[in-house]
């Protein structure tokens, strides 16, 4: 893979890559403090006096899964993109190593925690054969367990749950509370009702999260929440809207959510 470009921002670097036939994808190089880890337990995420930690705190490392998305969730960047592929489990390992070689003066297993954020372009659970065999492969590293692996989805039917356990956690992209608004925002087809994400079990050593980027206020409602996402099993995190020219062009404004990710 060919860099592109690259972005700096306060707690870490955005990577512009290129495949070997041309495709773009994205990988992010980022560190937080570790105490942001017990986001549960302080129930909240929030940085003390805007503390950013280094990569010997929380070294994550956000891979691409996809070049481009077939989804088209209407506040993502990605959907700029008129074409797409799959990535085989080789080029999403490629990006992890290309982050890890770029750092070679930080020993990742010096870092409190390693985490490895399937969350930058694509749906995984559309390529989840090529993102397991990513995360068998990492297991052959030395303290390969010691890697925290964070797969998001939208819900998607039919989905296999059951592997998900250990240091492999997962977040559910919801974004609305509102059936109707959440397939407006979110126009697949095969999209899990809200009713079954909340049945969703996993044996991870971490909640499931439940990640709402919420446009307006409607598309919050407590009474729906409390019902269908037990607590017990599921961390609530809000996030805001990230502006682009997708977001602009649904008239999707800056979200209700006023906190803004570190620039």
């Amino acid at each position: 893979m060919e860099v592109t470009k690259s972005r700096n921002f306060a707690n870490g670097i955005v990577h512009a890559l290129e495949t070997h036939d041309g495709y773009p994808i994205e990988v992010t190089d980022t560190w937080l403090p570790y105490y942001t880890k017990d986001a549960v337990g302080r129930k909240q995420n929030a940085l003390k006096a805007c503390e950013l930690g280094s990569r010997h705190d929380r070294w994550m490392i956000g891979v691409s899964v996809m070049s481009g998305c077939p989804i088209g969730c209407k506040f993502c960047a990605t959907g700029k993109l008129k074409k797409w592929r799959k990535l085989n489990q080789f080029e999403i390992l490629e990006q992890i190593l290309f982050v890890l070689e770029g750092n070679i003066e930080t020993d990742p297993w010096e870092s409190k925690e390693l985490k490895i954020n399937y969350t930058r372009m694509g749906e995984p659970f559309l390529n989840i054969e090529a993102v397991r065999k990513s995360i068998e492969a990492m297991r052959v590293f030395t303290h390969g367990e010691k890697i925290h692996h964070y797969i998001s989805t939208i819900g998607i039917k039919g989905s296999d749950f059951s592997w998900i356990k250990d240091n492999i956690t997962l977040q559910l992209s919801v974004h609305s509370l509102d059936e109707k608004r959440r397939k407006d925002l979110i126009p697949y087809k095969n999209l899990m009702s809200l009713e079954e994400l909340g049945q969703i079990r996993t044996k991870s050593k971490l909640k499931t999260t439940v990640n709402l980027t919420l446009v307006d206020e409607a598309d919050f409602d407590i009474e729906k929440l409390k019902e269908y996402f037990d607590p017990k099993h599921f961390f609530i995190k809000l996030s805001p809207i990230n502006t682009n020219i997708i977001s602009e062009n649904n008239e999707l404004g800056e979200g209700i959510i006023e906190q803004r990710n570190l620039l």
